[in-house]
This record gives structure tokens, C-alpha cells and sequence, in this order.
């Protein structure tokens, strides 16, 4: 019953929609800011690559430019053979200007690793000379293939002029490896984090909806159980109804007692309810007050229905802190409980069902099949019931129980049964006595009616 109406509900489609909004929306954010951050990095490590090659290029020119010198208005190149800096890459060209004319290559590097169309060297040394000052540009080389320029002035040693430009022809693809190798890791790394982010979200979106799965929870099992236990009572209020309107003068009283008898679970029904709602809700605390629970417990049984079987009290004055209300809930339901399952056997002692009150506690003992104490937290839970109810009665128990710091435990009763035992808060007058005693047989009882 409650998994088909758990998959139908529009509810919990709405919260799980809610959920997965969420679990997107948090997602799409640490994507974007790990988009962000990585556009940061690689564009930072791109501009460090690039600056790091302009650097190297400014360096080699700088030096290749400083060993450029003339001797008897000749230029002398002996000192760039054998310098490093004119090795390897970047590639160092020397040219030198000509009065009215382009500038005139006059020495290559070794290493010629890019074939650079002479028109971009020499505008790139032009610019330099112009300049008086070091000078960069983008070329490409004869295949298409990008290249970096960078351009130092020289001077002639007699006049302090410009006399030409140490060029360096750097490869853009320098550290290209170590930049891919970053951006991979980026890659993966952002990926992880967007998945972890992912199941993160859909786990923490999922907690802080959890009271709203709980109150509907709630909120369906009751409809469950209402919708379950009411119908029976109405069907045998209207039949009964039905059945007497269609009989003679006079039949009308012979349905009367199965009409207050549905009415007065109809009533328990609903008051049940209202006090589970409360106790789930948490709509107020428990109204605790002075209470003669031997007094409440009497007028409880007094209660039961005339044609079922009468319980042998046995009663001590009994004065506890209480919610009056819930207690005379939770006494009901256990004597419910007890005529339920109990009344099947004979009971040759004369105390089939049996109702003892002591000090806090509450005993309510019956003739039945038993009960095994390890299924007492299976037969508090809503929902399960051993004789096909719904369960909610001894739950409700266990609920008033906790709310006024005590239990509800169950052992079997020397000779059958089970005995049942209400404990509405610990009980601190006794320091001595031990949990889940029963009356004993020198126990000081007032018994009340048979």
C-alpha cells in the first residue's frame, strides 16, 4: 500500500525534481568557476611561455649586438663564432644597415631552424634602428609555420650611431609540450572536481531536504493508516444503516450497538491520529503535569466495552509527572492491544487480562500466544502488525513513552501471555530496584473492580 502511492505521489516528484535542480545548480556553478579559474591558468602559463621565450631572445640578441664592434670603419664579427649565444635556438642574425638601401645580413647563426622570409627581418631591424631600441614582432617563415622576432641595435664605435640589429628568431611552440601537459591536467582535474561537486551537491541537497521527506513521510503513512482503518468502521456504520432502513418498525435498535461500536473506533481512530500528528510534528511539548495514573488507568478500563472481557486490576496510589491526554492514549491502546490478541485463550487463573499500576510504570498482561522481546522494535514500527493491522497502536505507545523520558518493554508472562510494561519516566525514588520487575508476590496491591 504505501510503495504504489510512494512512486504516484506528486509530492515526492516535486522533491526529487527539487532535488535534482539543485544537484544541477551546483554543479553548473563549480563548472563555471573551475572553467574560470582554469581560462586563468592556462592564459597565465601562456604569457609566461611567451615572456620566458622573449627573454631568452632578448638575451642572446643583447649579447650577439654587445660583440658586434669596427675596427677601421669595418664591421668585425669574430667574437659571435664562438659564443653560445649565437648557438642553438633562438637562431641570431646580424645585419647592417646601408645608407639608402635594405639592410645587408652579415653573419647567421649555426643552428638555421627557420627559413624567414627576408622582408620581415629586415622591416623588424629597420624598426629597431628606428627605435634606438630593442623592438618584437610576429613573422612566419616560408612554410606558413608562426615565428617570434625580436630585434637589438648596434652602434659604430666611431660616429655612436645605429649601425644595424642583432636579430633572434625564436620558435612559438618552445615549452608548447609542458603547456599541453598542463592543460590536460586542468582538464582531468576540473572533471574529477565537477563529479565530486556532482555527488557532493546531490548528497548535501538530499540532507537539507530530508525534513521535508520526513514531514511528507509522515504525512503519507497517516493518510495510509487512516484511509486504511476508517474504512471499515464507515462500511459497518453504513450498512448497518442501510440494513435498518430497509427493515421494519422497530429492527433500528438492534443496530444500534454496531453503529456505537464503529463510531467509538472511528473516535479512537481519529484520536490516535491527532496525537501521532502532534508527537511527529513536534506542535507542542508534553503538557506534564501531577497525575494519579492509578485513578486514570481505572477510569481507562472502566471504559472498555461491556460485552469484551473485564481486566483484574491491581492498582497502587500512584502520583507521576504526566500529559494526562497521551497517557490515557497510550493505556488504551495497550488494553486494545491485549483484548486483541489475548482474549483467544482461557485464562484458569481468573486474570486472562491482567492491569497492574506501579508507581510509574503501567503493566498490562494478557492470556495470549506471547510476545518475543527481540520483535518488540519490529512491532512498534508503523505499519507492522503480527495480525494484520497497521501497527500504530503499540508505536503511538512507544512515541508517549519517549516523550516523557521512559520505554515500553515486553516479556513473556509465567504461564502464557505476554505482560507489557508502560514505564512513563524513570523512576528515581527507588535507586535500588531493577528495570522490568514485575509485581511480586508480597507486593502491597489495591485492587480495584474484578
Amino acid at each position: 500500500m504505501a510503495g504504489p502511492a510512494r512512486r504516484r505521489s506528486p509530492a515526492r516528484r516535486r522533491l526529487r525534481r527539487l532535488q535534482l535542480r539543485l544537484t544541477t545548480a551546483y554543479t553548473l556553478i563549480t563548472v563555471v568557476g573551475l572553467a574560470c579559474l582554469s581560462w586563468v591558468v592556462i592564459r597565465t602559463d601562456d604569457r609566461a611561455r611567451e615572456d620566458a621565450e622573449y627573454d631568452e631572445m632578448r638575451r642572446r640578441a643583447s649579447v650577439a649586438a654587445s660583440l658586434v664592434y669596427y675596427e677601421d670603419d669595418r664591421i668585425r664579427l669574430d667574437g659571435l663564432q664562438d659564443d653560445e649565444a649565437t648557438t642553438g635556438t633562438p637562431q641570431i642574425l646580424v645585419l647592417e644597415g646601408r645608407p639608402g638601401g635594405d639592410p645587408v645580413t652579415v653573419f647567421r647563426g649555426r643552428t638555421a631552424q627557420f627559413a624567414v622570409a627576408a622582408g620581415a627581418i629586415d622591416a623588424v631591424t629597420r624598426s629597431a634602428m628606428d627605435a634606438e631600441g630593442p623592438v618584437r614582432a610576429d613573422g612566419h617563415d616560408r612554410s606558413g609555420g608562426p615565428v617570434r622576432l625580436l630585434a637589438v641595435p648596434f652602434y659604430h664605435d666611431a660616429t655612436d650611431e645605429v649601425a644595424g640589429a642583432a636579430v633572434a628568431v625564436g620558435d612559438p611552440a618552445r615549452g608548447a609540450a609542458e603547456h599541453r601537459s598542463l592543460v590536460l591536467s586542468l582538464v582531468v582535474g576540473a572533471g574529477a572536481l565537477t563529479a565530486l561537486a556532482a555527488v557532493t551537491g546531490h548528497v548535501l541537497s538530499g540532507r537539507s531536504m530530508r525534513p521535508a521527506w520526513q514531514a511528507l513521510e509522515q504525512q503519507e503513512r497517516l493518510l495510509a493508516y487512516a484511509a486504511h482503518e476508517l474504512r471499515t468502521p464507515v462500511a459497518v456504520m453504513r450498512g448497518s444503516v442501510e440494513v435498518a432502513a430497509d427493515a421494519p418498525g422497530g429492527a433500528l435498535d438492534a443496530h444500534l450497538p454496531r453503529i456505537r461500536r464503529a463510531a467509538d473506533r472511528m473516535a479512537d481512530l481519529v484520536e490516535n491520529l491527532l496525537a501521532r500528528g502532534r508527537l511527529e510534528a513536534a506542535v507542542d511539548t508534553v503538557r506534564a503535569e501531577p497525575l494519579r495514573l492509578d485513578q486514570l488507568v481505572e477510569e481507562v478500563c472502566a471504559e472498555l466495552p461491556g460485552s469484551g472481557p473485564r481486566p483484574r486490576l491491581r492498582l497502587e496510589e500512584s502520583v507521576t509527572e504526566a500529559d494526562a491526554a497521551l497517557v490515557r492514549i497510550a493505556v488504551r491502546n495497550l488494553l486494545d492491544n491485549a483484548v486483541r490478541h489475548g482474549r483467544a485463550s482461557a485464562a484458569p487463573d481468573g486474570a486472562g487480562l491482567l492491569v497492574t499500576v506501579r508507581g510509574p510504570e503501567v503493566w498490562v498482561a494478557d492470556r495470549g500466544p506471547g510476545v518475543d522481546p527481540d520483535r518488540l522494535p519490529e512491532l512498534t514500527e508503523r505499519f507492522s502488525s503480527p495480525g494484520g493491522g497497521t501497527g500504530i497502536g503499540l508505536s503511538l505507545v512507544r512515541r508517549i513513552a519517549e516523550a516523557h523520558r521512559g520505554e515500553l518493554t515486553v516479556r513473556a508472562r509465567p504461564g502464557g501471555g505476554a505482560e507489557f510494561v508502560l514505564r512513563l519516566a524513570p523512576d528515581r525514588s527507588r535507586p535500588g530496584r531493577r528495570r522490568g520487575r514485575g509485581p511480586g508476590p508480597h507486593d502491597s496491591l489495591m485492587t480495584g473492580r474484578p
